[in-house]
Formats: structure tokens, C-alpha cells, sequence
């Protein structure tokens, strides 16, 4: 597409930030300025890099279409290299120029006809179209635990790791098990003096293989076809259906095979009969984000490591004591508490048209138009915003597809059809009528658990619908939810 005056600012240079420069260079845009608020690109990536971090979605998949990986190692990728994936495609691409870090946005504001925005340095700068990037588990979310601070080992959030600290021969403590306490009890079971894992809630596992691709097996991925054809896009994208459907319909075919898979996985990987029962979840699986881990029931049952469900009293200088009284001295504590999942663009100050304030707007809990677009901000779209698509699937993909959805309004927008866009507020209160409802009928609502999918109410945040659907919808926009406005010359 030839190059226009139109510029456009995207905050976050993660997976989401990245695609959305290249998309925007390809449309044109000769101006293009990606605001990060840390030193370097790959958000998540870069943000986590405890040991065994590992992404749960096949490797291959987990690629944008338009810049596959061939030389992936494991079937489910090592943080460290989808870290240096995405530092491969900023070069490739050419977006350093466009890169500007350090730069927390404090502000933005939409004043006659641009978004104005002002940097924690102080600098200011304005754009025709922002995007914000910024991702959705970015916040670390720190226990309230009494004592948390009396601690005289160390202690540290897992996206936080302190990689000065020797983890060998050392008695380790890790809280919280999610797919990142997991992940770090099956990586330290056989390197720590005593690893504990503290659970409040055992979760279902749902076994999965990580095998390594061979020297050949990669060699032959050079070759685009053969990738295209390992990749089973088919079976792939049933798979994701499957395990929507299982979301949102409890008694669905998917669900009871899913459910099946993870109550055998603890019957023939625990022996003891008593830790087996202790690691049982009170919840329906898929409740929770579904984990996947090829051996955590057979690293807590490793000699060195230790399942405590008793419940943490408080923290001393010495370990950790729980409520039946015992103190668990240790050298180290892991935070593996996970994020605040409500933070988006916030603490940002965000003021749109007529007045419009995000902290008003979102004084119930953060809520979008399709995810993407919000009433009375014009020209302002997000990537993985809230209400969307979070789960044991592709980001990326999720990300691709919304990126065509906003492409349809940034041609407008280009094009001079429209000088502002935005849903109207009666689009986005009726999209949010229906989403709350079902919502309400998926498993995350129904299951039995206390999930971060769950806003302050009680209801679940993310898209309560299948992929399919969710595809659909971001094929074309539905105009007229959308408010077009053409300013006179």
C-alpha cells in the first residue's frame, strides 16, 4: 500500500506491539512510533524467564502465519527461545527505528481529532490511531501474607526471577500452582535440597508430551510445505473447538473426554493413595485454566519434594509456618502468585471524546466492544483486550485475527471514509448483556472455583463463546454498531 500522513502510536512492544508495527508499516503508515515501558521487546517473554518456562501451545502454532519458525527444539517451545523468535522478527522486519524504551505512558487523550500522550520523562507525542498492546497479565500480583516482608532468605515473584540466587542444594518454597508454580516444581524437583509446593486448590493436569525435534525433523521444516503439512492445521484447529465447546457447554462430548483425560492422569501417575487424594480438585476441570505439564505428578513425588495443603499461617524470618503449627524452614521463596488480570493500559490516565474517562467507563471492571473497540474513544483499538479469547490456545492467533478486525477500520480511517470510529454505546452495552449471560453458563462460572477468569462480581471476564464464533466476529464489523463521524474541512 503507498505511504499516507496518517501516524499511529502503539503502547506495549510484546507479541501484540510487534505485529501490530508490521501490519502498520504494511499499510502505509510512514509514521510509527511503538512506546515500551521496559528496555527491551517480548512482554511475557521477556517479563518471565523462571526455570522450566514453557509455553503450552504447540510450538508451530504459536508463530505468526506469516512468519513460521523451522528450528523450534521441543514441541512446546522454552521461554528462552520464543524470546529470541520474536527478537528475530523486530529485525527482520525492520522495527527498531520504531521502537522507543523506557517510555511508560502516564496519559493519553483524544483532543481535536488526535490522541495526545504524555510519557513518565515527560515527553508528549500525538497520533491519528493508537493501539494499545500492553497485553494482559503484565502486573505481578503479590500475596497477602502475613510476614511476607520478615523473610531472611530470598524471595522473589516467578516474573521476577532472581537469577544471581543459586537454586542448587537449596530448600525452595514456591506458592501458588498455576501453570507457573508447576512448571518450576517439575524444573528444581531434582536440583533442590527440598523443593515444597504450597496449594491451596490442586488443580487438574492434563498430561501432554514434550519431546524434542530431531536435527532432520528441522532441516526438513526449511521447506514450507513439509512444516505446513507437520503443523496438522486440521486437527489443530478442531482440537481448540473442542476445548472452547468444552468451556462453554459442561456436558459436551469434548468436556467429558477432557475431563476423563485428567482424572486418569492422577489415577496412574500418583501411587500413594494418599497423596492422590490430597492432590484431587474440589472443581470441575476446565474450571481453572486447564494446565498441561508432561511430569508434574511425578516431580512432587520425587524424595526432595513435598505437597503442603495446610495452609500458610504467615511468613518468618526462617520459612514459612503453616496453620497446623510448623514452621517449614527454607531458603527461598517463590512467588508463583500470578497477575492482576484487570490492568490493561491502567495506571494510564485515558480520557476519550465528550468527556469519556477508562476509570468511569471501566468503574465496574474493564469491558470492550468485541474486545477491541470502546464507546467514545475514537481511532483507539486494543489487541487482547479485555473480555476476549484467554486460554490454552495461541495469543498470537487470537491477536492475527483482531488485527484484521481493526485493519477494516483503519482503511477508513486511511482512506478519509471516516475521520473517527468508535462502537456506539448501545452496541457495546448490548454485546455486554449477551456476553455476561453466557458467560454465566460456561464452566468457568458454573465449576466450582475462584478463577482469575472472574471479575470482582463473581462473573467470568474472558469470551464466553467458541473459537468459531470468535473468529466470525472478527471477520468483518458489524457497521452499524459503529459510530462513523466525518469532520467538515
Amino acid at each position: 500500500m503507498a505511504q499516507h500522513d496518517k501516524k499511529a502510536i502503539v503502547i506495549g512492544a510484546g507479541m501484540a506491539g510487534i505485529l501490530a508495527g508490521i501490519k502498520l508499516k504494511e499499510a502505509g503508515f510512514a509514521e510509527v512510533a511503538i512506546y515500551e515501558k521496559a528496555d527491551r521487546i517480548g512482554g511475557t517473554w521477556r517479563e518471565n524467564t523462571y526455570p522450566g518456562l514453557t509455553c503450552d501451545v504447540p510450538s508451530h502454532h504459536y508463530t505468526y502465519t506469516f512468519e513460521r519458525n523451522p528450528d523450534w527444539t521441543r514441541h512446546l517451545s522454552p521461554g528462552a527461545e520464543i524470546q529470541a523468535y520474536f527478537e528475530h522478527v523486530v529485525k527482520k522486519y525492520d522495527l527498531e527505528e520504531l521502537l522507543h524504551f523506557n517510555q511508560q505512558a502516564t496519559s493519553a487523550e483524544f483532543i481535536d481529532g488526535r490522541w495526545q500522550l504524555t510519557f513518565s520523562d515527560g515527553h508528549t507525542d500525538s497520533a491519528d490511531i493508537l493501539i494499545a498492546a500492553t497485553g494482559v497479565l503484565h502486573k505481578p500480583r503479590f500475596p497477602d501474607i502475613e510476614g511476607l516482608g520478615s523473610f531472611q532468605g530470598d524471595c522473589f515473584h516467578s516474573a521476577r526471577w532472581d537469577h544471581s540466587v543459586s537454586v542448587e542444594g537449596k530448600r525452595i518454597g514456591v506458592i501458588g500452582n498455576g501453570s507457573t508454580g508447576v512448571q518450576i516444581i517439575s524444573a528444581l524437583a531434582g536440583t533442590a535440597a527440598k523443593i515444597e509446593h504450597y496449594v491451596r486448590h490442586p488443580q487438574w493436569i492434563m498430561p501432554v508430551e514434550n519431546g524434542h525435534f530431531s536435527a532432520a525433523e528441522r532441516a526438513s521444516f526449511q521447506d514450507p510445505e513439509v512444516l505446513h503439512e507437520a503443523m496438522q492445521f486440521e486437527i489443530y484447529n478442531s482440537g481448540v473447538e473442542r476445548y472452547t465447546m468444552a468451556i462453554v457447554d459442561m456436558e459436551s462430548e469434548g468436556a467429558r473426554e477432557m475431563g476423563d483425560i485428567c482424572r486418569n492422569n492422577l489415577e496412574q501417575s500418583v501411587s500413594d493413595p494418599e497423596l492422590r487424594e490430597r492432590l484431587r480438585p474440589d472443581h470441575a476441570p476446565l474450571c481453572y485454566r486447564l494446565i498441561f505439564s508432561p511430569d508434574y505428578y511425578q516431580a512432587i513425588q520425587h524424595p526432595n519434594a513435598a505437597l503442603v495443603t495446610e495452609g500458610i499461617e504467615r511468613i518468618e524470618a526462617n520459612g514459612i509456618r503453616t496453620r497446623d503449627g510448623e514452621l517449614h524452614e527454607l531458603d527461598i521463596i517463590v512467588l508463583a502468585t500470578g497477575f492482576h488480570p484487570d490492568t490493561f493500559m491502567r495506571p494510564m490516565s485515558f480520557k476519550g471524546r465528550n468527556g469519556a474517562n477508562l476509570d468511569t467507563l471501566w468503574a465496574d471492571g474493564p469491558r470492550a466492544h468485541l474486545a477491541v473497540t470502546l464507546p467514545e474513544f475514537p481511532n483507539f483499538f486494543m489487541l487482547n483486550g479485555p473480555n476476549g479469547p484467554v486460554g490454552n490456545f495461541s495469543l498470537i492467533d487470537i491477536a492475527e485475527h483482531q488485527w484484521s478486525y481493526i485493519a477494516q477500520f483503519i482503511d477508513k480511517l486511511v482512506t478519509g471514509e471516516a475521520d473517527e470510529i468508535s462502537p456506539s454505546i448501545s452496541a457495546m452495552q448490548r454485546f455486554e448483556t449477551e456476553r455476561e449471560a453466557a458467560a454465566k453458563e460456561t464452566v468457568w462460572f458454573k465449576g466450582g472455583c475462584n478463577s482469575w477468569y472472574l471479575d470482582h462480581r463473581g462473573i467470568p471476564a474472558s469470551w464466553p463463546w467458541t473459537y468459531s464464533r470468535f473468529v466470525q466476529e472478527m471477520s468483518a464489523p458489524v457497521w452499524q454498531d459503529f459510530e462513523c463521524v466525518k469532520r467538515s474541512a
